[in-house]
């Protein structure tokens, strides 16, 4: 080979070199399966809780562990609980973030651009919901089979529910007169058990305020209560003992039940349809 042409062909052959040592490694591929998951929403631990192993799971939000929100409080003990901070999920490095929905937390929004792997679920306020959430959920985490085991159980638990709400009106009556509309989680749970809500045949929005006067003069059929508040344990739960609303039968569930869309809803319709029957039946 010429000279000039062997000069040449080293000089192309160190740009390339030079080209490859500079160029980016390509990124590693996040396993099929996720081995650090994290997630940022109450509703979406519950979910995480009861689909992925619990090797599989880096972190949950700080209420995880709060029977009175989380259904799945028990198992989330010993699992580490985040504080929504951004340094807390950037040293886990999580190959999967779950959250309702996952892309607009602040906590994200404060890391470094990085490419994480997310995973955003819709707020879920009918069954359906919960199943396409529950399916999402048991994909993403890799492991599809639980969630259809866990659609049909919840399918079995719910088959035959009885209805004997019979059209009579219960009004959802939380600490200092918030009343729960329609179009929300524990509306459909009061259709699905024979109960029409309140809410709705006063016109009101999703989340209102009713005096306790205008609850009396409304005259429900039944109070749905947290069970929380079965006792009075602060101000805001007071009202809820009035004398004016002794004599209005009142059905009591845990507002860990009902505060997500999540695998207890069936517990959750079976205790209001098992208490209304206990109550009695409407009136001939």
């Amino acid at each position: 080979m010429p000279r000039r042409s062997l000069l040449a062909a080293t000089a192309l052959l160190g740009s390339a070199a030079v080209l490859w040592a500079a160029s980016p490694a390509p990124a590693a591929k996040a396993p099929a399966v996720p081995q650090r998951i994290v997630s940022i929403n109450l509703c979406a631990d519950q979910l995480v809780l009861a689909l992925a192993d619990r090797g599989q799971i880096a972190g949950l939000t700080k209420n995880a562990t709060d029977r009175e929100m989380s259904g799945e409080a028990a198992a989330a003990r010993g699992i580490p609980l985040l504080s929504n901070s951004a340094e807390q999920i950037l040293a886990i490095e999580p190959d999967l973030i779950i959250g309702m929905p996952a892309s607009r937390s602040s906590a994200l929004a404060a890391l470094p651009q990085q490419d994480y792997r997310l995973l955003d679920l819709d707020t879920a306020n009918s069954l359906d919901e919960i199943h396409t959430s529950i399916g999402q959920t048991a994909a993403a985490v890799g492991h599809p089979a639980r969630g259809d085991a866990l659609i049909a159980r919840m399918q079995r638990e719910l088959a035959g529910l009885p209805k004997p709400g019979q059209g009579r009106v219960a009004a959802y009556y939380q600490r200092r007169g918030y009343m729960t509309g329609t179009g929300t989680l524990i509306d459909e749970l009061m259709a699905r058990v024979g109960l029409v809500n309140l809410a709705g045949k006063l016109g009101k929005p999703p989340l209102s305020q009713l005096s306790l006067e205008e609850m009396v003069a409304a005259q429900p059929d039944f109070l749905i209560v947290e069970s929380a508040t079965d006792t009075v344990i602060d101000q805001g739960s007071e009202m809820l003992h009035h004398p004016a609303l002794k004599d209005i039968p009142r059905i009591s569930l845990p507002q860990a039940w009902t505060v997500c869309g999540s695998p207890a809803y069936t517990q959750a319709a079976r205790s209001m349809a098992d208490q209304i029957m206990r109550l009695g039946r409407k009136p001939s």
